[in-house]
């Protein structure tokens, strides 16, 4: 559940951007690993480069599903890990979320919930 920016020249400068990743755990208390439902969403890994190519690879090889929103990534990129989402960056977020747990449960085979 994890938003990046890929390596693109940036069309002002034309020096590329550096590649972000950023994990986010959800709410939901129905999914496993979830914190406290009362709990906004947390950041709990981020990284540049190396560490944001890891970051991907193991989020695509455990399944989970990644979202790339640049904007987004760099509002987040400021956040300490293991703090909450700020206010201004939690209606994209839960967008997002929304779409990964319903994903998820396509996946699993269970009928999605209706926000």
């Amino acid at each position: 559940m994890d938003p990046f920016v890929p390596d693109e020249p940036d069309n002002e400068t034309n020096t590329p951007q550096r590649q972000a990743a950023i994990a986010i755990k959800g709410t939901d208390a129905d999914h496993v690993g979830a914190p406290r439902g009362d709990a906004a969403p947390r950041i709990v890994a981020k990284g540049h480069g190396e560490v944001a190519e890891q970051i991907l690879q193991l989020a695509f090889a455990t399944g989970v599903k990644v979202r790339e929103d640049a904007d987004l990534a760099e509002i987040l990129e400021a956040i300490e890990i293991d703090t909450e989402v700020p206010l201004h960056a939690l209606a994209a977020v839960a967008e997002i979320l929304s779409y990964v747990y319903r994903a998820n449960d396509i996946s699993a085979g269970r009928t999605p919930t209706n926000p």
